[in-house]
């Protein structure tokens, strides 16, 4: 008996080590194009490659995923979870995530919806500490579930949300997500000025995201 339960522990000791889960939730609507889409897929990628993001991961043997999201019913993740055991890992993540195909151009903007289908894929990493949603967008909710319909939920799988809004008119989607999207302890919006501006800015919410809990754990 002795025996079983030890090798129980030394099969489920890894997996309990983590402690973050990240999914990042790219928009693809229509609002996006090409060279936009080109922005925000190398500019995650980039921000990845960042030493104080790429340590903080490791050290958390972090989950990572990515979600293509857009209009109702048109959300898929694209990367699987994929853990952060080394460097060579978040590298490999980097690439991956730069050569991943767009898979919709032309629909609405479904963010409750986006965040729905990112909330159930969490089951396959419950074991990490924390989770993170990292949403980026460019524009208000306009097609399916209020997003902010999803934080009861959210909030009670432990689940943070996080954004950066990519202004691009006089909307002031920052304030918008900050009162309909974000939820969670912490949570936070950061903006970019523009698509121009999301490779700077979304660097510095990777490693706002990641970098405090390295802080919190070693206390």
């Amino acid at each position: 008996m002795w025996r079983a339960v030890c090798i129980y522990f030394l099969i489920s000791a890894p997996v309990q080590a983590c402690q973050l889960a990240l999914l990042l939730a790219v928009d693809v609507s229509g609002s996006v194009d090409r060279d936009e889409y080109r922005i925000q897929m190398d500019g995650l990628a980039h921000a990845l490659r960042d030493g104080i993001v790429a340590d903080a991961l490791v050290e958390q043997e972090a989950q990572v995923g990515l979600v293509q999201w857009t209009g109702a019913s048109r959300q898929k993740q694209t990367i699987p979870w994929t853990p952060m055991h080394s460097h060579r890992d978040v590298l490999a993540l980097a690439e991956r995530i730069e050569n991943d195909t767009r898979i919709w151009r032309n629909y609405s903007t479904a963010i409750g919806e986006a965040l729905a289908v990112s909330r159930t894929a969490f089951g396959a990493v419950a074991y990490c500490t924390r989770k993170v949603i990292d949403v980026s967008g460019d524009g208000v909710s306009n097609e399916g579930i209020e997003p902010a319909e999803q934080r009861v939920a959210l909030n009670d799988a432990d689940i943070t949300v996080n954004a950066i809004a990519i202004e691009t008119d006089d909307t002031d989607l920052t304030a918008y997500f900050f009162e309909n999207v974000i939820t969670g302890p912490g949570a936070f919006v950061v903006t970019a000025q523009g698509f121009e501006d999301y490779p700077e800015q979304i660097k510095r919410k990777l490693q706002r995201e990641t970098i405090r809990q390295v802080t919190y754990f070693a206390e």
